[in-house]
């Protein structure tokens, strides 16, 4: 698996900017297909970590990266630049790593990441709402 993730995501070196980049990142310059292609790719490290009994908490965070990794990807150009710098693929090799090396240690730090994604979701969801309050009563007056 590691050696898939350093394909995905770390395979060449850019000479000028010593940054090394994998084919997520050159597959994701294709339009709607190639974002989905390396996707599909990367969901072969958790379908892995699935058959090697990952504890599930493990698996959603191996999830999350995916998804962050497609969603960044979506936006044209910047999401090319931004998905070659997140490497979901390395993350979600470390992660499985971890996980079969010491699984306690894993879940705890997936359930404390989980958790954290979580606050910030209602924070931001709060917030959306409370400026929309904001703004209609500022409207209306």
């Amino acid at each position: 698996m590691k050696g898939l993730a350093k394909l995905l995501d770390e395979a060449v070196t850019i000479p000028v900017i010593n940054r090394k980049v994998g084919l997520d990142a050159i597959l994701g310059l294709i339009p709607g297909i190639g974002d989905l292609g390396s996707s599909a790719i990367g969901g072969y490290i958790l379908l892995t970590a699935s058959k090697l009994g990952v504890p599930p908490v493990v698996m959603w965070r191996m999830l999350l990266n995916l998804g962050i990794d497609a969603a960044v990807g979506l936006v044209p150009f910047a999401g090319d630049f931004l998905d070659a710098a997140y490497k979901s693929n390395t993350k979600n090799a470390k992660l499985l790593a971890q996980a079969l090396a010491e699984p306690q240690q894993a879940k705890r730090a997936s359930r404390w990441a989980l958790a954290g994604l979580a606050l910030g979701f209602v924070a931001i969801t709060a917030a959306s709402i409370a400026g929309a309050v904001l703004l209609v009563r500022w409207v209306v007056g």
